[in-house]
């Protein structure tokens, strides 16, 4: 899965926010603050990536046990299919 085209990550005053550019701004006219962990997902999501890399990569950045791991990481990209972002 990945970030569908049309969406990017920018920081603004310190905080990254998800907005919609070009086309795909027809459609989403909202923005998306990402706290420091959906920043990292978000980063690894740019490129096609599957959940167990998203995991490793969380187990490898974070002192996280796997089973939170993988309860945040399912939150945070059942917010991302909602808000239409992800393929």
């Amino acid at each position: 899965m990945k970030i569908k085209d049309g969406f990017i990550k920018k920081n603004v005053g310190g905080v990254d926010v998800v907005v919609a550019v070009g086309e795909a701004s027809v459609n989403f006219n909202a923005m998306i603050t990402l706290n420091g962990t959906g920043a990292f997902l978000w980063s690894l999501l740019e490129k096609d990536t599957t959940e167990k890399e998203l995991l490793d990569a969380m187990l490898e950045k974070y002192d996280i046990d796997e089973q939170t791991a993988k309860k945040d990481i399912a939150a945070f990209l059942a917010k991302a299919r909602s808000a239409g972002v992800i393929e």
